[in-house]
């Protein structure tokens, strides 16, 4: 099975239709996404062709493929107009003979991570910034931002298939980084 990972859509419908072409593209089982669906969030500009109600109806045509965490700009207000449940606050998810938590970050994160097994997964977005590191007893991932990436990296997400995480650009598809965890 090819998961696709992304994070921090914030309500732009441009870079919320550049990622289900990606989607297509990588023929992707599923995409995994780690919350901040629809709003913005006070502590951001807005995104680049902000429209959160053109968001809707394009995710809602691929309710069946998604997985999505609540983030924290995610609320039952949203829940209300979208056809696939966005309101957990996790999933544990096995990859190889690892598993894979996978959550917003902003109550577990790689600071503050949730009890966790040696060698455990902890895949979060919320920080808007790509990221991989090891710290002996897990393994933090983070695909970055699909609309408002932060500190100099690009528009991002990420692809898990047998056992290997890609890094790729939102713009152009490319990879940038990678990492097996088998």
């Amino acid at each position: 099975m090819k998961l696709m990972i992304a994070s921090d859509i914030h309500g732009s419908a441009k870079f919320c239709r550049m990622l289900l072409e990606r989607f297509a593209e990588e023929q992707a089982d599923r995409l995994l996404l780690l919350g901040d669906i629809l709003y913005h969030g006070p502590r951001n500009d807005l995104p680049e062709e902000y429209a959160p109600k053109q968001v809707i109806p394009m995710l809602n045509a691929v309710k069946e493929k998604l997985l999505c965490v609540r983030g924290n700009c995610d609320t039952e207000v949203d829940q209300m107009v979208l056809d696939f449940p966005i309101l957990s606050d996790y999933a544990v998810l096995p990859v190889g003979s690892r598993l894979l938590y996978a959550t917003h970050g902003h109550h577990g994160s790689e600071q503050t991570p949730p009890p966790l097994c040696s060698g455990d997964i902890l895949l979060c977005g919320h920080t808007h910034v790509p990221k991989c590191a090891d710290h002996g007893s897990f393994i933090y991932l983070n695909p970055g931002s699909v609309s408002i990436p932060k500190e100099g990296s690009c528009r991002g997400y990420m692809t898990l298939e047998n056992g290997t995480f890609l890094w790729k650009n939102l713009d152009n598809g490319e990879e940038y980084r990678s990492m097996r965890v088998d």
